[in-house]
C-alpha cells in the first residue's frame, strides 16, 4: 500500500465556512497579528487573546467537514494515509481520517503556561484565571509566532518516506510548515545506471563541473543533481557516468 502524505491549509476549512486568516475579512482583519498570535501579545492582554480563541471555538461547534475532508478519510481504504495539517480545527478528525499532525496545535486542546506538552480537553472558553492540574494560568494549545513547532520533526519524517504528496489549500507561504516539500523533492533518491541497476543511496561524493559535492541521506545536504559523474557505492571501483534518479 503506498503511503499518502496530505499537507493542508486553512483554505480546505473555507468551504465549511472558517475563516482564513489573510483574505478579505479573515481572522486577522481587525486584529494585530502581534497582539492575539505571539506569547509577548498573550503576556501583554491575555484576556483579548483567550477572547480571540474562544470565538475560533465557539465558530468551530457550528462548522461540518466538507466534502474534501470525507474524501481524505476515504482514500485510507486504498492508501496510508497521513494528514499533516497546519489548521487547528478538528474537521479532519471528524470527516473520519485516522493519523493527523496538528503542526500549529488544536483549538480543542489547551495547556497550562508551565509545561507545553501536558494537554488538556478544551470544548468550552478559558478565562483568565482558569488554571491546570498544577496551578498554572491555562492558555490555547496553539503554536504562536516565535514559538517551538513540536510537530515538526515527526511531520518531516513522514514526508520524508512519503510516495505520494499532495498539499491542499496552502499558499506555502508560512514556515516551517511551506518547508515541508523540500524534504520530498530533495531526498536521496536510489542511484540507477544507464542499464537500469540500482545501487542504494549515494552517500559519498557527487562530482559536477569539477567541484566535489557530498550527498547525505540528510536532506539538506543532497544536491539536486539528475547526473553525478561519478559516485562510490561503498564497495571497490567506481560506476562510470551513473544517472541520479530525482
Amino acid at each position: 500500500m503506498q503511503k499518502l502524505v496530505v499537507l493542508t491549509g486553512a483554505g480546505i476549512s473555507a468551504e465549511s465556512g472558517i475563516s482564513t486568516f489573510r483574505d478579505s475579512g479573515g481572522l486577522w482583519e481587525g486584529y494585530d497579528v502581534n497582539q492575539v498570535a505571539t506569547p509577548e501579545g498573550f503576556a501583554a492582554d491575555p484576556a483579548l487573546v483567550l477572547d480571540f480563541y474562544n470565538q475560533r471555538r465557539r465558530q468551530l461547534s457550528q462548522v461540518e467537514p466538507n466534502e474534501a475532508h470525507r474524501l481524505l478519510a476515504h482514500l485510507e481504504k486504498r492508501y496510508e494515509v497521513v494528514i499533516i495539517t497546519q489548521n487547528v480545527d478538528d474537521l479532519h478528525e471528524r470527516a473520519g481520517s485516522h493519523n493527523i499532525i496538528h503542526l500549529h496545535g488544536e483549538l480543542l486542546k489547551s495547556r497550562g503556561v508551565d509545561n507545553p506538552e501536558v494537554t488538556y480537553p478544551c470544548t468550552g472558553d478559558i478565562h483568565v484565571g482558569d488554571k491546570s492540574p498544577t496551578g498554572a494560568q491555562l492558555r490555547p494549545h496553539i503554536v504562536w509566532f516565535g514559538e517551538e513547532v513540536p510537530m515538526l520533526e515527526k511531520a518531516i519524517a513522514q514526508v520524508y518516506s512519503a510516495d505520494i504528496l499532495m498539499i491542499i489549500g496552502t499558499s506555502l507561504q508560512v514556515y516551517p510548515a511551506a518547508s515541508l516539500i523540500d524534504y520530498l523533492l530533495h531526498r536521496p533518491k536510489p542511484l540507477t545506471t544507464q542499464q537500469g541497476g540500482s545501487y542504494g543511496h549515494c552517500t559519498e561524493s557527487l562530482h559536477r563541473g569539477g567541484q566535489g559535492y557530498r550527498a547525505y541521506d540528510s536532506l539538506k545536504f543532497l544536491t539536486a543533481s539528475t547526473k553525478a559523474r561519478a559516485c562510490s557505492t561503498g564497495t571497490s571501483g567506481r560506476i562510470p557516468c551513473p544517472k541520479l534518479a530525482i
